[in-house]
């Protein structure tokens, strides 16, 4: 879901995690599962991305 939300902002990893304060890696690393996100980061995410934390939440339950 994360992919889908950076692309639809058309936003590359390199600037998103420019926006973030890290190396595009860790933004890798979290699109590909390797790390989980953080509270902290996901409303972050949610903040540059421009999407609603509760609809992610929402989806992410349904899939569990």
């Amino acid at each position: 879901m994360l992919v889908e939300k950076r692309e639809t902002a058309g936003i590359t990893q390199t600037e998103l995690a420019a926006r973030l304060g890290e190396y595009q890696s860790l933004v890798a690393r979290l699109e590909s599962g390797q790390r989980r996100v953080d509270v902290v980061e996901f409303l972050d995410l949610a903040m540059i991305l421009k999407f609603e934390p509760d609809e992610i939440l929402k989806r992410l339950m349904e899939v569990n």
